[in-house]
């Protein structure tokens, strides 16, 4: 944004991103420096969505619980007063924020290790909007699998229970599988991550769809008209919503229901999808012409460094800096290395009853393999 302000010139010298904002972009609601936003809600400073992405769903469902203990195994305890903040990674930054206000898909690619799944964590929780969902893709991945299941086994059986107990009190007639009155088809509905995120919330909620490259050659394209229209049909409620215009469903956030009316689940607030790929695929101009992309570089010193301050705190130590520092020395010169490959060394260099030992550098070694297949 050419308008914004001034920045540092501070630039990684590996990667020539610029890491260091002498102050935020005016627009941004995202700064990823770790820090939560103030007491307002997201709503409450997030831009219109443009008059093509401005979407009409109801009823309104009740605002996800959060689960900040996932958060935190996946990047750590949040920053306490005094901690310092997160290097702010403006590509990162400017690309989320974009896609907040254009209620876009953001594609987010790079090597193994370099925080794509991570991401999706620091954003939801520095602009508090709950749990994450994660949809997590192989091969037999389908879209109807991440949309919604019904358990039509699950319903005949227990249909077929309940009119075996009826009929050893009342003897019923040939069509008493109705008379029986099963369970509502609503219980035998559960709805999938993405399924969930396209609920009617007021805020948006953050989606983690990993690996696209990984899946079967028509999953992306399948995709397309859910990202475009973001709202989908549930064909078993749709037959019966004549009879039942309402119907309460299970959804993927534990012990959580959503009513969905004429079998049509359609968002309000878009919610936000971050879709990770390790660059396996090609991926059709359809699909990227609707999402926007972030590619992130291999992490620096500094954001290493501060990936090592939030897990393990003063616990790291000067220990945590040395290794910080040969980590990325090695990475730069050899690549091909993960974070999750520094955090497993420091773990083991700064745990109780672990000392190290004239066989420490060559553990140093196997752990800091080069993940480059190419490599001999």
């Amino acid at each position: 944004m050419s308008d914004g302000p001034p920045t540092d010139d501070m630039s990684d010298p590996d990667t020539g991103q610029e890491t260091r904002p002498q102050s935020p972009a005016p627009w941004w609601v995202y700064h990823g420096d770790g820090r939560q936003m103030a007491a307002r809600d997201l709503d409450d400073v997030l831009m219109v969505p443009p008059p093509w992405r401005d979407f009409k769903g109801g009823p309104l469902q009740d605002r996800p619980a959060e689960d900040e203990a996932e958060t935190t195994r996946r990047i750590g305890p949040p920053l306490r007063d005094g901690d310092p903040r997160r290097p702010v990674n403006v590509d990162e930054a400017d690309m989320v924020n974009a896609a907040l206000y254009l209620r876009r898909p953001l594609l987010v690619t790079g090597r193994p290790g370099t925080g794509k799944s991570s991401l999706a964590y620091r954003v939801a929780r520095e602009l508090r909007l709950g749990r994450v969902l994660r949809w997590p893709i192989t091969t037999s991945t389908t879209l109807k699998s991440g949309l919604y299941e019904y358990d039509a086994i699950g319903r005949a059986q227990d249909a077929a229970a309940h009119r075996a107990a009826v009929e050893a009190r009342h003897p019923l007639p040939a069509d008493g599988l109705t008379n029986a009155g099963p369970a509502a088809v609503g219980d035998y509905v559960r709805l999938g991550p993405l399924g969930t995120s396209l609920l009617p919330y007021r805020l948006p909620r953050v989606l983690l769809i990993d690996e696209l490259d990984k899946s079967d050659i028509d999953l992306p394209n399948d995709l397309l008209n859910i990202f475009e229209e973001g709202e989908y049909d549930i064909p078993e409620l749709v037959r019966i919503a004549s009879r039942e215009p309402a119907a309460d469903v299970l959804t993927s956030d534990p012990g959580m229901k959503a009513t969905i009316t004429g079998g049509r689940v359609r968002c309000r607030a878009f919610p936000l999808i971050l879709i990770t790929s390790n660059g396996e695929k090609e991926f059709p101009p359809a699909l990227l012409r609707r999402c926007l992309r972030l590619e992130l570089p291999p992490p620096d010193t500094e954001q290493l460094a501060a990936m090592v301050a939030a897990r393990f705190g003063p616990r790291a130590g000067a220990r945590g800096e040395e290794l910080v520092r040969l980590f990325a020395s090695r990475s730069a010169r050899e690549g091909g290395l993960s974070a999750d490959q520094l955090l497993n060394s420091v773990h083991l260099a700064t745990s109780d009853g672990f000392e190290e030992d004239e066989h420490w550098s060559r553990l140093v070694d196997s752990l800091w393999r080069s993940l480059d297949t190419t490599r001999p």
